[in-house]
């Protein structure tokens, strides 16, 4: 992650693939052009670097030259082009490329057009290392494109944020939300975790997402994601995690206003903590923590059969059934702990004591992130 004067940019395109796009692009170009001797004309500000590259893969014969567009020199919008800086060589008879950096509306493209329809040259084609097919209204052909991307703003290789990124080795896109924070929530049964999630969520302006809620929700209302779950538990099969994952996404994508998240029993495995970082990365965020509330088994046990007596929940007044639960607990957080830790992102947090000491320890862990 960077930071450019105000704004946030996360990694986009690495120098690897950038190096492999410039290459792929010089190979078709000069197998298409053969023994001509073209001209190669870059648009300032942005091509320099990506001109540079090129020529200098560039396996034959070939002259390059640079132009400007009045619209770069202070105008606000791309439809108010007008003049064209640096065209000084009579290109009658020559063949021309133009390297551009990145085409988006086309509105440069067409002013490029209009004035080079009377160059007399023998054949003019355009070539982009990037092109966002999304923001693009004209009707002029490309004749080679490097890499297609989303319509999303980008710094990076001559791109810049108000003169700064141009230097940037790299491409990175703007991250749109900035202040998310994202908790994965975990407790063994009779840890509190579902009174701590309703205090944090007030707290921090969280959307609390439980996966049991969530099924429910969808099984209820005969969503074709939770007719799919049902299928399976009906035949008393796991719901594949695919399942899992994509109600989940869901559930986010309704919520694309919020302040952040608490996954309350998501993740339960690997894969699903890696899925969680795509949908999360999708939204230009992460997992900022996974808390874990720790208490030990024998007052989980107490806790869990005093609540039994009122709940009238069977898996709440057997014991058995009580420490089995905490062992297949253990087990599935085992794996997430691990995950979780290599990025430091794991917090165990003393779950034992008053509810409102046990709110403070968790308030002390989040404010730090």
């Amino acid at each position: 992650m960077i930071k450019l004067h105000d704004l946030y940019f996360k990694p986009f395109i690495s120098e690897q693939e950038l190096d492999a796009t410039v290459q792929r692009l010089v190979d078709e170009i000069a197998h298409d052009l053969k023994d001509e001797i073209p001209v190669f004309i870059g648009i300032l500000n942005g091509s320099f670097m990506f001109v540079s590259d090129f020529v200098k893969k560039y396996p034959k014969p070939c002259e390059v030259t640079f132009i400007k567009l009045a619209s770069y020199e202070g105008l606000k919008s791309t439809e108010d082009i007008q003049r064209l800086i640096g065209l000084t060589q009579d290109l009658t008879g020559r063949k021309v490329v133009i390297l551009e950096d990145i085409i988006d509306s086309g509105n440069t493209l067409e002013e490029v057009h209009r004035i080079f329809k009377n160059e007399n040259v023998d054949d003019l084609k355009i070539a982009t290392l990037f092109y966002k097919p999304e923001a693009y209204k004209k009707d002029f052909k490309l004749h080679y494109v490097g890499i297609e991307i989303p319509n999303k703003f980008i710094v990076g290789y001559g791109l810049d944020y108000n003169n700064l990124g141009r230097d940037l080795p790299a491409i990175y896109q703007l991250k749109t939300t900035q202040h998310m924070t994202n908790l994965v929530l975990f407790g063994p049964p009779g840890a509190g975790k579902g009174t701590q999630a309703n205090f944090l969520k007030e707290t921090y302006n969280l959307v609390h997402i439980s996966t049991g809620d969530v099924f429910r929700f969808n099984m209820k209302n005969n969503t074709a994601l939770g007719m799919l779950a049902k299928s399976y538990i009906d035949k008393g099969a796991l719901v594949p995690d695919q399942v899992t994952i994509d109600m989940l996404s869901a559930e986010v994508d309704k919520n694309a206003d919020a302040n952040g998240f608490i996954f309350d029993g998501f993740p339960r495995n690997e894969a699903q903590a890696e899925a969680l970082d795509k949908i999360m990365d999708a939204k230009d965020s992460k997992v900022n923590a996974m808390i874990a509330l720790e208490v030990e088994d024998e007052v989980l046990v107490q806790r869990l059969l005093e609540r039994g007596k009122t709940s009238g929940r069977k898996d709440d007044s057997d014991e058995s059934i009580i420490r089995n639960r905490i062992k297949v607990y253990y087990n599935e957080t085992a794996i997430l702990k691990d995950f979780y830790s290599k990025q430091d992102k794991y917090f165990g947090v003393d779950g034992v004591g008053s509810v409102s000491d046990i709110t403070k320890r968790l308030n002390t862990v989040i404010d730090k992130l």
